[in-house]
């Protein structure tokens, strides 16, 4: 079993920056897919972010070149540097971890169904 703690969100102006953290439990975090999801007011929750055990990185388009995830084997945790924010990315984010099984498509780190383990969620709101 795999717990997931998130921090690091709050209430920014457009155009500024945040750095979400994921701390996770165990001892096998090296091992793990990470991700980062999140869900606006309304709508379903969508891919973000997300990183393999190796460190291969994928991204949503409406994310990329502006975020950026990146781990910390050592420390257990992984980040999400958030930069140019805008209005719409106001949502809770969550993190989200599974075993990495080395997926050929990027589906295997895209697909919410791929992850096991799930964080509560902490808010991101972006004021305009």
């Amino acid at each position: 079993q795999v717990q997931l703690v998130e921090s690091g969100g709050g209430l920014v102006q457009a155009g500024g920056s945040l750095r979400l953290s994921c701390a996770a439990s165990g001892r096998t975090f090296r091992t793990y897919a990470m991700g980062w999801f999140r869900q606006a007011p309304g709508k379903e929750r969508e891919f973000v972010a997300a990183i393999r055990s190796g460190g291969g990185t994928y991204y949503a388009d409406s994310v990329k070149g502006r975020f950026i995830i990146s781990r910390d084997n050592a420390k257990n945790t992984v980040f999400l540097q958030m930069n140019s924010l805008k209005p719409e990315d106001t949502a809770v984010y969550y993190c989200a971890a599974s075993i990495d099984r080395n997926y050929s498509g990027s589906y295997g780190y895209t697909g919410d169904i791929r992850y096991d383990y799930w964080g509560p969620g902490t808010q991101v709101t972006v004021s305009s």
